[in-house]
């Protein structure tokens, strides 16, 4: 299976790395697509009504963490497409497994050797879609760790590599992914799924930091070069998702396609998404940073103190106030800036910072007992 890394995405996320802060065919007629962009009007009042019809609070709550919190998640086993590679080190998975009815693919890295090995869950942040392979963004990380002794799971997320696509509002369904891979780890007879890390980069961040606000079972968590926890700051540099064909929308300048909004969904849930999308109090319901206190596992965060100069980048200031967030609630919290770096680590900073990653788990992950 053709893998490769991608240093930069078009349109959204990144990563990044050290200062040492630390603490703390036949013609068819074009796709319909249609760039929403929000405009600086002051945020509309509902008048909320008793009404059979659902209100935007309730047609948003679903993506929110109390909603996500709440979701049937409905998983499966772990599934082996192809045995890709294997040497004496490890071995390496190309991989399906069901989330809510959707078919998501991914790759699995297994150490020789007998298990039970503990797990790290791998997120990957934004790629265009059209140029993803599964295990972009996390291949290198992943050998890296599964050199140490875990077995390793990149999801492609929805809509990415041969998955299924289906609907992610404020990545809401990427959450839903990762949780359900979460669910078939005890399928992998190797596996111990008493000890689960969780590794993600960009909007593989804000993937990471929202799953640990729903789900205990992930026991320590490295951010790389993350997304803001504060969806505000997300939707204020790049704006709302596409809306409509989701491959031709995302090579258009100003769509945030990391968020999925097909045309076919219901009408009043793609006005209620613009709606939440303007509106604080919603979105401070929807963005894990307003609840950092559900988070009960340490959180180790990574920054490029160059990062965010690009329109792709990720600006160090989203690091640090997820840091602050969690260290004024008196949670275990560590902060690594790289001086140099921007939103991919390179050379001694990204050695640096996966080092760092690996003691991380293994003091958190894998030395549990």
């Amino acid at each position: 299976m053709k893998q490769r890394i991608c240093l930069f995405f078009l349109f959204l996320l990144a990563a990044c790395q050290p200062v040492t802060f630390t603490s703390p065919v036949a013609t068819l007629p074009p796709p319909h697509v249609v760039i929403e962009t929000l405009t600086p009007l002051p945020i509309p009042t509902l008048t909320l009504t008793p009404s059979a019809t659902p209100t935007t609070e309730e047609l948003v709550f679903p993506f929110t963490i109390d909603g996500l919190r709440q979701h049937d998640y409905q998983s499966g086993e772990i599934h082996i497409r192809e045995k890709l590679v294997e040497n004496e080190l490890y071995t390496i998975y190309y991989i399906d497994y069901p989330s809510d009815g959707l078919t998501i693919t991914g790759i699995m890295q297994i150490p020789a050797g007998d298990g039970l090995f503990p797990v790290i869950v791998m997120n990957h942040g934004y790629f265009n879609r059209a140029d993803f392979y599964s295990g972009d963004g996390t291949d290198r990380a992943a050998e890296f760790l599964v050199k140490r002794g875990y077995i390793t799971l990149s999801s492609d997320y929805r809509s990415w590599g041969a998955s299924d696509i289906g609907p992610s509002l404020f990545y809401g369904g990427l959450v839903i992914d990762v949780v359900n891979l979460l669910n078939a780890i005890p399928s992998i007879s190797k596996a111990d799924a008493s000890r689960i890390g969780m590794w993600g980069h960009s909007m593989g961040g804000g993937v990471t930091i929202k799953v640990l606000t729903l789900d205990s079972r992930v026991k320590a968590a490295v951010l790389y070069s993350t997304v803001s926890a504060d969806q505000a700051d997300v939707i204020d540099r790049w704006g709302m998702g596409c809306f409509g064909d989701i491959a031709e929308g995302e090579k258009l300048y100003g769509c945030n396609s990391s968020d999925i909004v097909p045309l076919d969904l219901p009408a009043n849930l793609i006005e209620a998404y613009k709606y939440a999308s303007a509106n604080e109090e919603l979105l401070r319901q929807i963005s894990p940073f307003y609840h950092l206190d559900l988070i009960t596992v340490p959180v180790q965060i990574h920054y490029g103190a160059e990062d965010g100069k690009l329109f792709s980048g990720t600006p160090p200031e989203w690091s640090k106030k997820l840091y602050m967030g969690l260290h004024d609630l008196g949670k275990d919290a560590e902060l690594f800036g790289y001086d140099n770096a921007t939103h991919s680590f390179k050379a001694d900073d990204w050695f640096a910072f996966m080092e760092r990653s690996a003691q991380f788990f293994d003091k958190y992950v894998k030395s549990i007992k």
